[in-house]
């Protein structure tokens, strides 16, 4: 049988594997087939070690015998040869023995180290004929030359038993040596015929040798292997082994068994092996697993997966199984088996149970356990008559805290909210997260609609506590959607909708609000759904349109520019708020297309404005975030030609609440373009300052929130305002007031130093025609009239007024055909007649249209020739001085 490779497969086939006659002859001296066969000639190689040592003593002991003997008897020559040969024997049996023990040092394989051995054997055969020759004749007692060769022949039959090589030569030479020195016809033909027996004997031998050594390597590489199994099975954790007598006590145990024990397998060997196991009999399932363990141990049943914990003091189960040992006669050995730690494997269910329920951030149950509360809420109400409600809870500002600080901070501050959630929530019922920064509460048996709103003011008030997040103060708010559930009629479904809807209108009033759910709710977000619906289609039916609010210069009510703004004329519900469709579009996608035709509508009308006028576009931060941006507002530039300096683009701080790279990046390129940033709605978002220092605005715009009531005493809107204002100019930038609709607010803010105003107290937002009317040098007053001005001259001036009898000297701001902007250290009253003289120009009379604190606008008498303030040093003093009755009315 030829095996390519021997392995565990092939040992099985080497158990019936026997030796045939060719075999055995050639077995030590061909090239093996199979590794098997390449062990065993090494192991027969192995047989030869002490031959040489053997032949050695017998070639020196007749050698001995021959020089004491025979000296005298035999002629020199004689027995110098004799004793010539026997020395070159011994030689060869030394070199032959010195072979054997260095065979592995000299790299000889086992059949290269047979062939040398028999090839050592069939020379020590012929140095022995040889002798025999020598001695023939010689000798003076006839009997020692037949008890020598004999002796020697002998010898060497016993060594080639197991070689049949061997074993064929030696009876060779027999057959020759008996023939030469024999003339015995009987003993001729017995020599021969015992070395053919010899040789005949040592092949079965050696074909019993090789099929035995052939199945018994097999077993141990069975054994081998099974050994291997085992040590792998056992270090891999997965379990271990164990044995007992058929007294009970263990004779073998796995290592990981002991170190259950934290001791030793030898410690363990001898020990019942039921003293190892605890029985708590105060728990049932631990005490039936250990009943049913000690009656297939008695029974000497087999028995499997059977549940036991050790007598030790950690918190360890076991899964034996076991199988009990007969032998042929049926004679009980004991029990062999192996058993498996279910520690971890128990705790990881437990833990895949938890996570299956679980947030695994928060520890809260999850969106799927708490449906299953609400459905079993529902269902106890049901039997009880007592509702359910539900409460949705979304966290404010959250993202910006995972923008500003990273995920891990967020989720750190999940931790600390779903603590708090669960502090408020407390008995009432229980509290979940749903994903993200959403959470929900279900609170069985409870209806009172006081008591939730209690609960829901308490959830917001708590969730606005500030946070401490790696040393920074955060903090964030949290909108709550109330739904009651009837025991009757309620679904779990309808009340998620409910509650969804209720969180939607609390988030819609402000956020940091709870709201009940209520059925007009319903109809309200189908109606939102209409309105989505129609504003889709509102562009194809010409339905939107863009306004202008003119934007004035604080100094001399001069048009500087215009905003923008985007109305939507309804064909069934009339004028739909901004305020309605503008959120709406940013959540259904349409802010991008609807954000680009205003743009394209505005600069087409900036084609007809005066090239010292700009335009003001707003910019949703969806619109800002759209990567394709930049590349559209670039579009729109190139074909209306404007100057994209012209072109100013308000940004809310709802931009920087996205990734700073991207945000950065996109003020980089609009700058390259050449237009302006206008940060709107400046202070009412969450780090200004930090926006202002990164970020490269060219205009603030003031919110109106600071604006209304910043003349009261009691507000401190103005110090605002002042502190803007100054922030603005250190940076370069100019201002701008929105919102402004009283003489009040106005006077204040040219006070305060604001650059420009925009309010209604200068008009509404007007169609594209008066827009451009307004345009072409018509300024809007604060009684609404339109005065026609040329163009003002920013130059200051230096004039004299008389106030009082007295002669002041003021400042001229602005000065335009129609009037100017004075600053002046006295008050005067608004109404009155007055002639100043402008250093460099001479007296000009006009009336005071306007006075606040420290400076007032004057309305000139007659049209004023600009080109008069071409000459001369505007701050130069005045040449003559203004007589005391000039100016007397100024007050």
């Amino acid at each position: 049988m030829r095996l390519s490779r021997f392995n565990f497969a092939d040992s099985a086939a080497l158990l019936t594997v026997r030796a045939s006659v060719r075999e055995a002859i050639t077995f030590d001296v061909l090239p093996p087939k199979t590794d098997g066969d390449r062990i065993l000639q090494g192991k027969r190689v192995a047989m030869w070690a002490y031959a040489p040592i053997l032949l050695a003593a017998t070639h020196f002991i007749v050698g001995l015998i021959l020089l004491v003997r025979e000296q005298g008897s035999m002629q020199g020559d004689q027995l110098a040869m004799a004793l010539a040969l026997v020395i070159t024997a011994l030689l060869f049996d030394g070199c032959a023995g010195l072979l054997l023990f260095m065979r592995t040092r000299f790299g000889l394989s086992p059949v290269a180290t047979a062939r040398l051995i028999l090839g050592w054997f069939s020379l020590t055969g012929v140095l022995w004929m040889l002798f025999g020759s020598a001695a023939y004749g010689g000798l003076q007692d006839a009997s020692f030359l037949p008890l020598a060769l004999g002796a020697g022949l002998a010898i060497k039959a016993m060594l080639s038993v197991g070689c049949p090589p061997a074993a064929i030569m030696n009876a060779l030479m027999a057959s020759v040596g008996v023939n030469l020195f024999s003339d015995d016809p009987l003993i001729c033909a017995a020599i021969p015929l015992l070395g053919l027996l010899t040789a005949v004997y040592s092949i079965i031998i050696t074909q019993m040798m090789i099929a035995s050594s052939r199945r018994r390597l097999a077993k141990d590489w069975q054994a081998k292997k099974a050994l291997n199994f085992v040590e792998e099975f056992e270090n891999s954790g997965r379990g271990w082994f164990w044995e007992t007598n058929s007294s009970g006590t263990l004779s073998y145990v796995s290592q990981q068994l002991a170190d259950d024990f934290r001791t030793s397998p030898e410690a363990l060997l001898g020990r019942q092996f039921t003293d190892l196991l605890s029985v708590d009999t105060g728990k049932h399932d631990a005490l039936r697993e250990e009943r049913t363990l000690g009656f297939h141990l008695l029974a000497r049943f087999p028995f499997s997966d059977v549940v036991v914990r050790p007598a030790s003091e950690q918190d360890v189960q076991w899964s034996l199984s076991g199988n009990p040992v007969f032998d042929g006669t049926g004679r009980f050995y004991g029990f062999r088996g192996i058993g498996t730690d279910l520690t971890e494997q128990r705790r990881t269910e437990h833990e895949i149970s938890r996570l299956a329920r679980s947030d695994s951030l928060t520890g809260l149950p999850n969106r799927a356990m708490m449906r299953r509360t609400l459905d079993e809420g529902l269902r106890n109400a049901k039997h009880s008559q007592r509702g359910c409600a539900l409460l949705l809870i979304d966290l404010d500002r959250f993202k910006l805290v995972n923008d500003t600080y990273g995920h891990p901070s967020g989720d750190a501050l999940l931790k600390q909210v779903a603590q708090r959630l669960t502090q408020v929530i407390g008995e009432h019922g229980r509290v979940g997260r749903l994903g993200g920064d959403e959470f929900k509460a279900v609170l069985p048996g409870t209806t009172d609609v006081d008591l939730l709103e209690r609960i829901a003011a308490d959830l917001i008030e708590d969730v606005s506590q500030p946070y401490l997040l790696e040393g920074n103060r955060v903090t964030i708010g949290a909108s709550v959607g109330i739904a009651i559930g009837d025991p009757d009629r309620s679904c779990a479904d309808s009340m998620i909708r409910n509650a969804d809807l209720a969180l939607y209108a609390a988030k819609a009033a402000g956020r940091g609000r709870h709201r009940f759910y209520e059925p007009s709710m319903h109809s309200n977000a189908a109606n939102r759904q209409m309105l989505e619906n129609d504003l889709r289609g509102a562009l194809e039916r010409d339905e939107l349109s863009v306004v202008y609010q003119p934007i004035v210069r604080a100094a001399g009510e001069e048009v500087a520019g215009f905003e923008a703004l985007v109305r939507w004329q309804h064909s069934k519900r009339g004028l739909v708020s901004p305020t309605e469709f503008i959120p709406l579009a940013e959540e259904c996608g349409m802010i991008g297309p609807l954000g680009e035709w205003v743009l394209v509508e505005a600069l087409q009308a900036l084609r007809s404005w005066p090239a010292d006028q700009r335009l003001a576009v707003n910019l949703s931060p969806v619109q800002f975030n759209d990567p394709r941006l930049v590349d559209m507002v670039a579009a729109a530039l190139a074909v209306s030609g404007v100057d994209p300096a012209r072109l100013e683009l308000e940004i809310t701080e709802g931009v920087f609440l996205t990734d700073c790279d991207t945000t950065e990046a996109t003020f980089t390129r609009l700058k390259e373009l050449g237009v302006r940033l206008v940060l709107d709605d400046f202070g009412t978002g969450y780090s200004s300052l930090g926006y202002l220092k990164k970020a490269p605005f060219d205009k603030i715009k003031i919110d109106r929130s600071f604006v209304r009531g910043a003349g009261s005493d009691q507000s401190r809107n103005a110090a605002i305002i002042r502190a803007i204002v100054t922030l603005a100019e250190n940076l370069g930038m100019d201002t701008v007031a929105e919102g402004v609709e009283t003489d009040e607010e106005l006077q204040l803010m040219r006070d305060l130093g604001v650059s420009e105003i925009q309010g209604f107290i200068f008009g509404h937002p007007v169609a594209i025609e008066e827009a451009i009317a307004l345009a072409q040098g018509k300024v809007v007053t604060t009684d609404g009239s339109l005065f026609l001005r040329d163009p003002r001259q920013r130059m200051m001036r230096r004039a004299l007024i008389g106030v009082d009898g007295e002669v002041v000297e003021v400042r001229l701001r602005n000065i335009s055909a129609m009037g100017a902007l004075v600053e002046c250290s006295q008050a005067v009253t608004p109404g009155r007649s007055i002639t100043m003289d402008i250093v460099g120009v001479g007296p000009v009379s006009g009336t005071i249209r306007w006075a606040q604190r420290d400076r007032f606008g004057i309305r000139f008498k007659e049209e004023f020739d600009l080109d008069r303030l071409s000459g001369g040093d505007p701050l130069a003093a005045p040449s003559v001085p203004l007589p005391p009755q000039v100016g007397r009315n100024a007050r």
